[in-house]
């Protein structure tokens, strides 16, 4: 793969997006082919504006048809929603697709799914990678990988701390904090099929162990503002929800044995209290010898501490796509690509 480089169409723009689209810019092993935005404010504009970067001579545009007759190796697919039928018509097109939005690994739930998006990539001739953040590295990749550091394993829980008032994020209206306690635990705002999706990286876990995951409980509690919360986009409310703890659990044998755990929260204030002091991935292993690990973001120059999720979920992805655009045609799990050495990443 040395001195070769990749055209890749960027497919939209948005918090993940731009962080992708940025690492396309800036490393030589890309050339950025396309970019299809959403946003009417961003048709026709340069791509390098969209991202405070200098112009590329690759304008934005909204033209499903001109994407899909772009000769590029891959598509970089990040919307809000993963649309499966337009995944396949980029295979269909000769495409490789990397997506933050999986797929991760095959699971029984989807495999009619995923039979129907191995055949476009037998038509196309091409691969598709789910390269997320969680799911697709710190709830599979990064848990299998400790594990060849324990003796034994009893229990497995990775947890998304996140703390949205000091990391402020798109997330924060669309996922119900500051609405009814009560409405939102009748209809919480999480898809249904989610504990399903994240899943497949607990499947991915498990039979990476040499077990089966026989049954999956999920749970859902939120956390009531003790006082008005003010941030960039309004006010949380003091009664309405300040915080969200989702649980989804796999059970072995009998024993729930991997749970994962997102822990948002809007700050301190809330009740009942969830520390999410340390925005932070962490995973704990209980077992011999017990294991835990923080991934967090570093110290930046400001002396603070943020919390880049979603540029890492955009970038777990992107750096990927030399790898997947080598590999076999059909669905690329981490398994398949083993040990990513991403290009371009020491440069002046």
């Amino acid at each position: 793969m040395s001195g070769k480089t990749y055209r890749v169409i960027q497919w939209a723009t948005g918090v993940v997006g731009q962080a992708a689209l940025t690492h396309f810019i800036e490393n030589p092993v890309f050339e950025l082919a396309g970019v299809l935005v959403y946003n009417p404010d961003k048709i026709g504009r340069d791509a390098g504006e969209l991202v405070g970067l200098p112009p590329t001579g690759v304008i934005a545009t909204d033209d499903v048809e001109q994407i899909l007759a772009m000769q590029a190796d891959c598509v970089m697919f990040a919307p809000i929603g993963l649309d499966w039928n337009m995944v396949c018509r980029l295979l269909r097109s000769g495409k490789n697709v990397v997506s933050p939005l999986g797929p991760f690994y095959p699971s029984e739930r989807y495999t009619e799914l995923f039979a129907e998006v191995e055949a476009a990539c037998r038509e196309g001739g091409v691969s598709i990678y789910g390269g997320g953040v969680h799911p697709g590295f710190a709830g599979d990749i990064l848990p299998l990988t400790l594990a060849r550091m324990m003796n034994r394993i009893d229990r497995i829980e990775v947890s998304e701390v996140i703390d949205k008032l000091r990391n402020p994020m798109v997330y924060i209206e669309m996922m119900g904090f500051g609405t009814d306690p009560d409405a939102l635990l009748a209809k919480p705002r999480r898809s249904p099929e989610a504990p399903h999706h994240f899943a497949q990286s607990m499947t991915m876990v498990v039979e990476g162990l040499g077990k089966t995951i026989e049954r999956l409980t999920a749970s859902f509690e939120v956390a009531r503002a003790t006082r008005d919360i003010p941030y960039p986009n309004g006010v949380i409310r003091k009664g309405t929800v300040g915080g969200q703890r989702y649980e989804w659990t796999a059970w072995v044998e009998g024993k729930p044995f991997m749970t994962f755990h997102t822990i948002w929260t809007m700050g301190e204030d809330i009740e009942p209290r969830w520390d999410t002091s340390e925005s932070c991935y962490r995973i704990v292993i209980a077992g011999d010898p017990p294991l835990e690990m923080k991934l967090m973001g570093g110290e930046e120059a400001d002396g603070g501490r943020h919390f880049p999720g979603l540029p890492w979920t955009g970038l777990l992805a992107a750096t990927a796509i030399p790898a997947v655009c080598e590999a076999r045609p059909g669905l690329l799990t981490h398994l398949d690509l083993g040990i990513v050495q991403p290009l371009g990443l020491v440069r002046p």
